[in-house]
């Protein structure tokens, strides 16, 4: 089945860096669109930004700049690569796989930004 596996989360000083990784296992990795969201506490959740399979990210404007997604397929990792944190960065942090019609995310993993 299919398993998403998040870490490389923390505590970080506003202005530092974070690289987040997601394994994946139970499908093909490299043919899928792979994702990150986050959420806020008291808020909803939101999308961070996404990879497709040949590559191509897109990135929410609130992170743009400051934030990369990349992909190991030879790994089954998705990255995300945080820069230049904010306090309003932390959030818990989900990967995120849509396949067909289903949806899956991981258990998420915390980031705090302390100013």
């Amino acid at each position: 089945q299919v398993k998403l596996v998040e870490s490389g989360g923390g505590l970080v000083q506003a202005g530092g860096s974070l690289r987040l990784s997601c394994v994946a296992s139970g499908f093909i990795f490299s043919s899928n669109t792979m994702g990150w969201y986050r959420q806020a506490p008291g808020k909803q959740r939101e999308q961070v930004g996404g990879i497709q399979s040949d590559g191509n990210t897109n990135i929410a404007d609130s992170v743009k700049g400051r934030f990369t997604i990349s992909r190991g397929n030879a790994k089954n990792t998705v990255y995300l690569q945080m820069n230049s944190l904010k306090p309003e960065d932390t959030a818990v942090y989900y990967c995120h796989l849509l396949q067909r019609s289903a949806q899956y995310w991981g258990q998420g993993i915390q980031v705090t930004v302390s100013s």
